[in-house]
């Protein structure tokens, strides 16, 4: 099955976190709807580790959810990528952003090479990548 990790850039997204799959890492934005229930969450869910668990990053403020999710994604490929995840993720999927040539160039440089658009954003995903 492969490794996947939700990235939500949507300040609204809030109470809909809970219909995420659990065990699926997630990165959120943070925003006065978004934070209140990553907190809850949190005290919910104490075992989940990064791997598995809620990230929440910083909304710069006047930047595009597009700018948002490019500022995050060598991040969010350090924490999940070959370097510190057996296997690495493999899957990416976007909520709060429709594929744009920016993103999917930031994206194919991460080795993406499939991008699904959904009602909420986008699915994108890549072969394993290599360890060497």
């Amino acid at each position: 099955m492969p490794c996947k990790v939700y990235v939500v850039v949507d300040g609204n997204f809030g109470a809909q976190l809970n219909k995420l799959e659990r065990g699926v890492p997630v990165w959120i934005v943070e925003s006065p709807d978004n934070k209140p229930v990553v907190q809850r969450l949190w005290q919910e869910r104490t075992s989940e580790s990064h791997l598995e668990g809620i990230t929440i990053f910083a909304d710069s403020a006047g930047l595009s959810a597009e700018e948002i999710l490019l500022g995050e994604l060598d991040t969010i490929d350090l924490h999940h990528g070959i370097h510190s995840a057996n296997p690495p993720y493999t899957v990416l999927e976007i909520v709060g952003v429709d594929l744009t040539v920016s993103i999917k160039t930031e994206l194919v440089s991460l080795g993406f090479d499939d991008f699904q658009s959904t009602s909420t954003g986008f699915i994108a995903t890549r072969p394993e990548p290599s360890r060497q």
